[in-house]
């Protein structure tokens, strides 16, 4: 096996942000831009002689090409082994799994998560440590220093590998071994659920609508929703994998996931219906015409957890993301424990995770997930709300709605009102330009009064990791008010097109009798707050969010 070493120069702008690397696929067309890259991480890291690597993606476009690519340099790079998903495939829970069922020295994971696919569109890739989880910011800082100097990589002079056929090969010094991109994680799934449970739940006539967006959970879906707990196969929509994810933006949300929210909004609508994401780590939970909000499921599964027999035995912790609603917060108050704030990431999590603090977690994007993997999961939390509502069934002898179970939940905790409006694409300068305004009135905004609201104090989150005292700034601009509610604005890391401004409102409702409130409509006056305050329209030219949620 010959190895070539190729110089090159450096890009400047290969800055992993929260999810790894993303950028146009035309950007890692160019020459050297994704081996730099690549061998930027492995320099970064000690690669120790019997090391293995895992590789996978979500399926877009330029997946299978990178792939080539990354098993071309870690042979040239003194990997031992390399294991990649069967047709490159491997949704990101998935990948976190093999690298710790199978004890890898960690994997490359090619994903641009919610992002449009396609030849014009993004493509993204990050790497993700030994416990499965994505790479802390010191490990993803030294692989930016890398970048910017860079001069050379080295890259193997062999075969491109058959992705599709399940086996090993033998090139050189490296293993090659394609694996079943499916059966290890459905079998982990089967080890946390109750299967019998949730099987006689949908052969009871309990109906579901999963929807992949032509994105990494189709074979999924189909292996463990069909294969394995017996839903009818018409139960899955759009579930072959795209390399443009079917022309779609595969984010599970109320507007890009329109077509789910069309069937669960119809007449006749099934009971219970879900969506994940382009890579598989994200979830939307909806019922017959009725929106489970992500706070609100974090909040819920960590309430039911106990009908979950992972979790049977108690929950040692629960950890958000400080945009996310303070749902959670009250359920880990009754349970008596603790309970995290994190900046947004999973990385946070993750420490967390591993020193035994926390068992359940989740973001406000969609995003829930346990310490079964590092990642976030999609399927994961769309089988806890199928095992609670089954284990409900079984208690009562009749199906329980996710509207009934949701509204019981807030009965008992009160409601924490809650919605995101988005604001994708804006120019950078402009969105940079509205945060900065923000902060121009830190000192000047407490005690204001806004009619009902009136300010306590404002601040940019900071957060030092309890567990390697790493310290993370500018995590997000908060105005808090005097009555617990808040608004916060934050700029995010995963666009490839200018800047996506997130505004964040929330307000505490114990009251019962204002739980039929459509959020917008409960929030109205918060939303004129942030408008007023933030100079949105003004600064930016946009009269309304792209997305809410």
């Amino acid at each position: 096996m010959r190895i070539q070493t190729v110089s090159t120069h450096a890009f400047l702008d290969q800055k992993p942000g929260t999810s790894g690397l993303r950028k146009k696929v035309k950007v890692f067309q160019q020459a050297h831009y994704l081996e730099n890259f690549v061998q930027s991480i492995f320099d970064t890291l000690t690669i120790e002689g019997d090391a293995t690597l895992t590789v996978g993606g979500d399926g877009r476009f330029y997946n299978k090409t990178a792939i080539q690519t990354i098993i071309k340099m870690a042979a040239a790079n003194g990997f031992a082994k390399v294991l990649v998903g069967q047709d490159g495939i491997l949704s990101t829970p998935a990948a976190s799994h093999v690298i710790r069922h199978y004890e890898t020295f960690g994997g490359i994971i090619l994903s641009a998560s919610h992002n449009p696919a396609g030849p014009t569109e993004d493509f993204g890739i990050k790497y993700n440590t030994a416990n499965g989880g994505p790479a802390p910011e010191k490990v993803t800082e030294a692989i930016f220093a890398k970048s910017k100097t860079i001069t050379q990589y080295k890259v193997a002079d062999i075969a491109d590998i058959d992705l599709n056929a399940i086996g090993e090969t033998r090139l050189g010094d490296l293993t090659v071994q394609v694996i079943n991109s499916v059966s290890d994680y459905a079998d982990l799934m089967a080890k946390l659920f109750d299967f019998s449970a949730i099987k006689s739940l949908l052969q009871s006539g309990f109906s579901l609508k999963f929807d992949a967006m032509h994105a990494v959970t189709g074979p999924y879906a189909k292996e463990i929703l069909v294969d394995r707990l017996g839903a009818r196969a018409t139960s899955l929509m759009n579930c072959d994998v795209s390399e443009t994810f079917g022309g779609g933006h595969p984010d599970p949300n109320l507007t890009y996931a329109h077509e789910l929210v069309d069937v669960l909004y119809a007449n006749n609508a099934p009971d219970f219906g879900a969506a994940s994401d382009g890579d598989g780590d994200r979830n939307m939970i909806l019922g017959n015409a009725f929106f489970v909000t992500p706070s609100d499921s974090l909040a819920i599964i960590a309430a039911n957890s106990r009908l979950i027999p992972a979790y049977k035995q108690g929950l040692a912790g629960v950890a958000r993301s400080m945009p996310t609603s303070g749902a959670v917060d009250r359920v880990a108050k009754k349970l008596s424990i603790p309970c995290y704030e994190t900046p947004t990431g999973w990385k946070f999590f993750g420490n967390l995770m591993d020193a035994g603090k926390v068992t359940l977690c989740g973001e406000e994007s969609f995003g829930t997930g346990s310490n079964h993997v590092r990642e976030k999961d999609g399927l994961w939390a769309v089988l806890c709300w199928l095992n609670i509502i089954a284990a409900k069934t079984k208690a009562l002898g009749k199906w329980q709605s996710v509207e009934a179970i949701v509204k019981a939940h807030w009965a008992e905790y009160g409601r924490n009102v809650y919605s995101r409006h988005d604001y994708e694409a804006i120019p950078t300068e402009d969105a940079n330009g509205v945060m900065a305004h923000i902060k121009s009135q830190f000192l000047t905004l407490p005690n204001q009064v806004f009619g009902r609201y009136t300010v306590n104090t404002c601040d940019d989150f900071s957060y030092t990791d309890p567990i390697d005292g790493s310290l993370s700034t500018g995590q997000g601009v908060r105005i808090l008010f005097k009555c617990g509610s808040r608004i916060v604005f934050r700029l995010s890391g995963t666009g490839t097109e200018g800047a996506t401004l997130r505004i964040y409102l929330e307000a505490y409702d114990p009251d019962i009798a204002n739980h039929h409130l459509d959020a917008q409509v409960a929030l109205a006056e918060m939303i004129e707050i942030a408008l007023s305050v933030s100079q949105l329209k003004q600064r930016s030219g946009r009269e309304a969010p792209t997305v809410i949620t």
